[in-house]
Formats: structure tokens, C-alpha cells, sequence
């Protein structure tokens, strides 16, 4: 009797777990009501700082592919112009973007009140430092600005590998960087050398690499890259880690430094607070930060923001690269950018 009961207890509990797994969620997947709901949208609409061919496009196919009739329709242009974009819009009361990405682009809209405070699930895996507390935006990627060098003009072994190294009189004329106050170019430089010594002594030492006479490029930090690779100058500082392995890949005689500390700003993505398509919105950011998601990013090699995706070369991220860096939300990069551009027209200009 008392084994026809245990037996039938058994029975029982596996049929219950059976019918639980078949009606529950699979692990890391969206809400099923948001999925339907999102598919009743039928599209999202995503203004992008990312380049197209090589992220959005690979983005868009795996998320279509896994929600099909969904479609994403994208939009690329700087931070600056996306947000004054997006301002206009809302300010027309025509708004076009549902979800938006970018260094600093989120700054203007949280202020004038046109982001979601919402972050998905997956955003519970994610440090501290790579999330708004506040919850309004979350980082997709991570970008590492480092110090590069032509190989073929500065042999490997011989390039500087500290700060004070750029003090080196032979290295007089022959570095260059994006002369605009951004992460990726001067003022980004200068802000991660005032952190990291503090504001005395890193002054001291911008004083006097002031006198390395650093040519100011009016390009990106991607066209001050390639003008390395072509040999114009011999060291680009403040560029982006991963361009120099993608342009490696290809041929090109360069290579990154992992000069401590490096810079590290956060592309950061969030949803419109008036989206016209709301959940197809929170869904396509749900995918971005979703493991999956990453490993597009990775694949694309740009380096993941979720701390368990491994960069495609992994040691492009300061833990697993084992040097150190200081991270840079996009609100502290707004908030410090003009005194950090002061002290570059004081011994840059």
C-alpha cells in the first residue's frame, strides 16, 4: 500500500514538473506577452550611433530572425545629432525612434523628461558601473580607448607603455589625436589623466606633454587610427581598442597599448518614454543586453558590455586583459567635458 502511494506521489510530481516546463518561459527568453505584444507593433524603429554594416545590420537579422515579423527599421548618426534629433521630433510631436543609442545621447533626452525609466530582466547580470541606478539606460557595449601604433614605425617592445612614457622627446611630432572634446579624442585624455593623478599633478604632467606638440585631427578616432596605419603619424592616442584588431585582421601595421589606465565609455542604450511602439522597443533592448545579443556584438567585434561575454579577442577588456581603467557614465562625461576641454585649449591649442 504504502509503495502503490509513493509511487503514485512520484507519478504525480513529474507530471507537474513536466507541465511547468512546457508552459514556462525558457531561460533568458522575453516575456511571451510582450513578445505578442510586440509583434502586434509589427516594427521598431532604432536611431543608432553604431556603424551599419558591421553591428545594426548583424543586430537586426538575429532579432528578426528570432521574432519573426518584427522588423527593425534603423537610423544612424552621431550622439549629438541623434539626440537633437529625437528632441526635435518629440518637440513636433511627430516622434519616429522607439529605442536610441549613444555615449551621451541619453543626457539631453532623460533631462527634458523623453526616457523610460525601465531596464529589462537581463540587466540584473550586469555590474553596477555599466547601469544607471535610476534605471534609464543600460551599456550595450563597452568602448576601451587606448593608445595605438603604427608596427611598422614603432617596433613592438619599443612603444610607450606608460604615461610618463609620452613624455619621451623621440616621440616629439609624432602623435596625433581627435582635436574635439569628446571621450574619444582630447578631452577624454585629458579627464582620465585628471582622475587618475588628481588635479595638481595631472596638470602637471598635461603641461608638459603640451610640448609634444600632439597634432589635433579633426576627424574621429576611427580616421585618426587610419591615419596611423598609413603612416602619417607614428602614435594615436584615445582610440578604440577593438578597430585596431579589426584593421589587423585585415593586414594593417598597428596595434593597441594597454596603457594604464584606459578610458572606458559606455554606449549606452534605452527606450523612448512615448515610443510608438513601445513593447517592440522593450523587446529589441531585452535582445541588445540578452546574452544572445552580446554574442553578436562579439562576433562583430565590438566588445560586450554583459560581463560573462568574452570579447572576441578577450583580452580587449580590462579584467580579463588584467589592466586597469576608469569608467565613464555618460552623465559624468557630460558634466565634465567643458573643464576638461579648458585645460586643452590651455596647453593643446
Amino acid at each position: 500500500m504504502h509503495t502503490r502511494k509513493a509511487g503514485s506521489a512520484l507519478m504525480l510530481a513529474i507530471l507537474g514538473i513536466a507541465a511547468f516546463l512546457a508552459t514556462a518561459t525558457p531561460l533568458g527568453a522575453a516575456d511571451p506577452a510582450l513578445i505578442a505584444a510586440a509583434k502586434k507593433e509589427g516594427e521598431v524603429v532604432w536611431y543608432t550611433t553604431q556603424i551599419v554594416s558591421q553591428l545594426v545590420r548583424p543586430v537586426t537579422a538575429a532579432f528578426e530572425k528570432k521574432y519573426p515579423g518584427i522588423k527593425v527599421r534603423s537610423t544612424r548618426a552621431n550622439a549629438s545629432e541623434t539626440a537633437v534629433k529625437i528632441l526635435n521630433e518629440a518637440k513636433a510631436g511627430r516622434l519616429q525612434a522607439d529605442i536610441f543609442d549613444g555615449t551621451t545621447t541619453v543626457v539631453p533626452l532623460k533631462a527634458e523628461g523623453h526616457v523610460l525609466q525601465w531596464l529589462p530582466d537581463a540587466a540584473k547580470d550586469y555590474p553596477a558601473e555599466v547601469k544607471d541606478p535610476q534605471g534609464y539606460w543600460i551599456a550595450n557595449n563597452l568602448f576601451v580607448i587606448t593608445p595605438g601604433f603604427n608596427t611598422s614605425l614603432i617596433p613592438r617592445g619599443k612603444e610607450p607603455r606608460t604615461l610618463h612614457d609620452l613624455l619621451n622627446p623621440a616621440l616629439r611630432g609624432t602623435m596625433a589625436w581627435n582635436g574635439f572634446p569628446t571621450s574619444s579624442g582630447a578631452g577624454g585624455f585629458i579627464g582620465t589623466v585628471l582622475t587618475e593623478m588628481g588635479q595638481e599633478k595631472g596638470t602637471a604632467f598635461l603641461r608638459e606633454l603640451g610640448k609634444q606638440k600632439i597634432a589635433n585631427l579633426r576627424g574621429s578616432a576611427r580616421e585618426v587610427l587610419d591615419q596611423v596605419i598609413a603612416g602619417e603619424y607614428s602614435l594615436a592616442l584615445q582610440i578604440f581598442n577593438h578597430h585596431t584588431v579589426i584593421s589587423a585582421k585585415k593586414g594593417a601595421p598597428v596595434d593597441w597599448i594597454p596603457m594604464e589606465p584606459a578610458t572606458v565609455t559606455l554606449s549606452t542604450v534605452s527606450v523612448l518614454a512615448k515610443a510608438p511602439h513601445l513593447n517592440a522597443a522593450k523587446l529589441l533592448m531585452d535582445f541588445i543586453i540578452s546574452r544572445e545579443g552580446q554574442e553578436v556584438f562579439a562576433k562583430a567585434y565590438y566588445i560586450p558590455a554583459h560581463p560573462a561575454v568574452p570579447a572576441a579577442v578577450p583580452t580587449l577588456k580590462p579584467a580579463e586583459g588584467k589592466f586597469r581603467a576608469h569608467f565613464f557614465t555618460p552623465e559624468a562625461t557630460d558634466d565634465k567635458m567643458p573643464k576638461w576641454n579648458d585645460v586643452f585649449n590651455e596647453f593643446f591649442r
